[in-house]
């Protein structure tokens, strides 16, 4: 069975056929030419420097760790946590930077994303996970809290089946269904629309 990233699966949530152009067809997008890409990339790089040592008091963190890679057999899936939170009550939460102003509504994809290390953390730190947390540092470093459920794991690992099933038997999927996001798409001038 294929092993996904994380990424992958938020590269699905913005338009299911990147992965086919990306895994199946082993097509780049050549993310390393996006400001935003770069930008981001840095901004992570920064976090793992300051202030290594705090702990978020107001959340009861005892320990944290910074930019933890983690692998599940169990999902084939795997990915770089910027930090685990862990808590007093023995739950932990993922914290993800980005490089993203807040809209006013969480995005999916950093949803879905932040259930994915979820997963990840419940199974290689046998830790329950309950909640886990986004920092949009474009938004003067404004954190979102987001909750987890039975239901929204079971999303996710259906959005990883997706994926893969992608990967594995070359299923050419549906595009996004937003067509704005298509003038911007590295992938435009080979997209069958």
């Amino acid at each position: 069975m294929a092993n996904i990233t994380a990424s992958d699966v938020i590269e699905y949530l913005y338009c299911p056929r990147f992965i086919y152009f990306m895994r199946c067809l082993d097509i780049p997008q050549h993310e390393e030419k996006r400001y935003k890409v770069q930008k981001g990339r840095d901004i992570h790089l920064i976090k793992a420097e300051v202030n290594k040592n705090y702990l978020r008091k107001k959340l009861n963190v005892v320990r944290k760790e910074i930019n933890v890679p983690l692998n599940s057999e169990k999902y084939n899936i795997h990915g770089i946590l910027d930090e685990i939170l862990f808590v007093e009550d023995g739950s932990a939460m993922p914290f993800d930077y980005k490089f993203a102003e807040y809209k006013e509504k969480l995005f999916s994809t950093h949803f879905y994303q932040s259930n994915i290390y979820a997963l990840l953390i419940q199974e290689n730190f046998n830790a329950p996970v309950n909640k886990g947390f986004v920092c949009y540092t474009r938004s003067s470093n404004l954190v979102k809290e987001m909750n987890f459920s039975a239901k929204s794991f079971s999303d996710t690992q259906s959005l990883i089946n997706d994926v893969v099933k992608v990967i594995e038997t070359g299923y050419f999927p549906p595009k996004t269904k937003s067509a704005n996001k298509c003038p911007d798409c590295c992938y435009k001038n080979i997209c069958v629309r």
